[in-house]
């Protein structure tokens, strides 16, 4: 145990919210028919009731991976699992007895089509297991394809490629809403490019179009947590897995972090155009009603971008004189924008350096983040965002009434 013992040491330090899988396949018979019998908690119960009694923090406890009907190995009935859950809640429930806060119970971290021959299966599963046991129903997310594939880089700039897991976020917001209402949307393991991903393109620039574009997504869908596969290991780390310095995909999770907040907006095109992904969401921690915009550009072409701002409230407008305001503002009130251009070094997809508005994001030599520093510009011109590069764009004075947070 001295390993879990200095793993949450690390988690404490860090503010990191820890989720533990375990094992569902524990001392688990299978009948000569090939049907799985019950799962043994033994172990389970042992390893949180230690957790417990060493005052561990661990935010959810998840039961499984990747046994529901697609896995290529074996794979749990939806009955039999729901039962396996419920005993799982059951002894969360009696050892943590007396704790102002219990930690959430999630499953079953399936191979993710849940669109497809998965959906009958979730139906069961939630059923059976019924109100008051699950809080998270989580899924994960290979929707690149094998990590050998040598259109790898190709997928990941094809905006339909990006569009192939829609499906499955509907699937599950529509199990939620119909069979679950009690749990939230997980993705409990998401790594683009499965077997490890591919050197040179999962862990370089060119990744963080699929990984901020998923991210985008999952809020859309009202996802509630998206674990990223891996911290360090295998191709698509967000650590070199040599220097443990970060990875381009690194500091794209940084600054959605902080500056796309949890309040989704709608965000629609005028002009289609498929290759620019846009994502809107309140601007994290802003008090004055600031927004950020999230600007995926796939193509060739350098674009401009002009964004209008509508009221989310239907007839009720973002100005008492104007149903209409848009980021770039009349002559009367000229406000700024902090604006925050990634692109590849040398302009290369396969480059492990991020350029941050044109400067190389590189640790100091004390081993420390760098300042993550935006172009601050007065906002009377539209956001020129280059070929195949990704901006975020803050106003952090755009007032829009949601996003005023108290």
């Amino acid at each position: 145990m001295e390993r879990w013992i200095a793993l949450t040491n690390l988690f404490a330090r860090t503010g990191t919210l820890p989720a533990f899988g375990l094992n569902a396949l524990y001392n688990r018979n299978r009948s000569a028919d090939g049907v799985w019998g019950p799962w043994d908690p033994s172990n389970a119960h042992d390893f949180i009731k230690f957790t417990v009694d060493h005052g561990i923090f661990v935010e959810a406890w998840e039961l499984g991976n990747e046994l529901t009907m697609n896995h290529v190995v074996t794979s749990i009935p939806a009955k039999q699992y729901a039962q396996d859950v419920k005993q799982l809640r059951s002894i969360i429930t009696t050892l943590y007895k007396g704790h102002s806060q219990q930690p959430l119970l999630v499953a079953p971290d399936s191979t993710g089509n849940v669109a497809g021959n998965e959906y009958d299966w979730y139906i069961t599963f939630l059923n059976e297991s019924g109100p008051g046991v699950l809080d998270g129903i989580s899924r994960h997310i290979y929707n690149l394809g094998p990590g050998n594939s040598l259109d790898l880089v190709e997928k990941i700039l094809n905006y339909t490629i990006l569009d192939n897991d829609l499906d499955n976020y509907r699937a599950v917001q529509r199990l939620i809403q119909t069979y679950g209402p009690w749990a939230t949307a997980w993705v409990g393991e998401a790594g683009g490019a499965y077997n490890s991903g591919k050197n040179l393109v999962s862990n370089a620039f060119v990744n963080s179009f699929w990984y901020l574009d998923q991210l985008g997504l999952a809020a859309t869908f009202n996802t509630k947590a998206y674990c990223r596969q891996t911290l360090i290991g295998g191709n698509y780390g967000l650590l070199n897995s040599t220097t443990f310095r970060p990875n381009p995909d690194l500091y794209s999770a940084i600054l959605w972090k902080r500056l796309m907040g949890r309040i989704v907006l709608a965000t629609k095109l005028k002009d289609a155009y498929p290759q620019l992904r846009s994502y809107t969401h309140c601007q994290a921690g802003s008090k004055t009603g600031g927004l950020t915009v999230l600007l995926i550009n796939l193509s060739n072409a350098t674009l401009s971008v002009v964004v209008d701002i509508k009221s989310p409230f239907v007839g009720e407008p973002v100005s008492s004189k104007n149903k209409m305001s848009g980021l770039i503002p009349n002559k009367s009130k000229v406000t700024l924008r902090h604006e925050y251009h990634l692109s590849a070094s040398n302009g290369d997809p396969h480059s492990q350096t991020s350029l941050l508005n044109g400067t190389p994001l590189e640790l100091t030599p004390l081993g420390d983040l760098p300042n993550l520093d935006p172009v601050v510009t007065e906002n009377i011109s539209p956001v020129s965002i280059r070929a195949f590069s990704i901006a975020f764009v803050a106003l952090p004075d755009a007032q829009v009434p949601v996003c005023i947070y108290t």
